[in-house]
């Protein structure tokens, strides 16, 4: 079990349990954090993962907690158009949406092929998203969260593809809130710092890079899955429902630091 997981569920559970919610990206890192939250708060969770293996080990981690009844796992492939179309717009009773697939392909970006790539998962699979489950949301009056990033601020000689990319998540999300707020349909974003997922695994065992990273953070801490977990589901809930279009930093304090 995630560490806090279960506290974290229990305070969002009047407010979630039964709700459809799907998380792309939901099969591990940011993305399982959150997925695994919104079950244990009795919502009835589809998270997606790109590759069958993924989604294997997903679905074997969630039955070894118990979550099998509220949390399932599918392959999908957020570039994939017709993919997208069936498995989110075939959702009839969706209430939220957690999109949280992306991928980074740190010193590689600076070539326009991954480039390209980064920002059509990144930021144009999270429009592909969202726009598939527009209809269901708005019957359900329903939300969408995005996850941006510290990088959707600050630039990264590394990532110009991730921070390009997030960049445009950010104000796609402002962008969709304006757009889609006549339908019913609140459009937020989460922005992660520097959170342990696999996506910062060699930063992490990296000392001289990590070290320069937790001096800035003022919590002194690398963030976990969780930590995203409960402004995601805060954002979905009535508790929220005078927010759309915010980017909320959820990063120990390095944005200010």
């Amino acid at each position: 079990m995630t560490a806090g997981s279960e506290k974290t569920g229990a305070w969002a559970a009047p407010f979630l349990d039964g709700r459809r919610v799907m998380v792309t990206g939901g099969s591990s890192g940011i993305g399982r954090g959150i997925a695994e939250a919104f079950a244990r708060a009795g919502s009835h969770v589809v998270a997606t993962g790109v590759t069958g293996p993924e989604v294997d080990a997903a679905t074997e981690w969630a039955a070894a907690e118990g979550l099998s009844s509220r949390l399932s796992f599918r392959q999908l492939d957020v570039c994939d158009s017709d993919a997208v179309t069936r498995d989110i717009g075939g959702i009839d009773d969706l209430f939220a949406l957690v999109c949280c697939a992306g991928v980074i392909r740190r010193g590689d970006e600076l070539s326009p092929d991954v480039f390209a790539k980064v920002v059509d998962v990144n930021l144009n699979g999270a429009m592909r998203c969202a726009h598939a489950a527009k209809p269901a949301l708005a019957k359900t009056g329903g939300s969408i969260v995005m996850t941006a990033s510290m990088l959707s601020f600050f630039g990264g000689g590394l990532v110009p593809g991730y921070s390009a990319s997030k960049g445009g998540v950010a104000q796609l999300t402002k962008s969709l809130a304006i757009a889609w707020a006549a339908d019913g349909i609140r459009v937020n974003a989460i922005a992660p710092g520097w959170i342990k997922t696999p996506l910062t695994a060699a930063l992490q065992e990296d000392e001289n890079r990590a070290q320069p990273i937790l001096s800035r953070t003022p919590m002194n801490r690398w963030g976990e899955p969780q930590d995203l977990a409960g402004p995601a589901m805060f954002l979905t809930t009535p508790l929220a429902g005078f927010m759309t279009g915010t980017v909320v930093p959820v990063d120990g304090g390095y944005a200010i630091a």
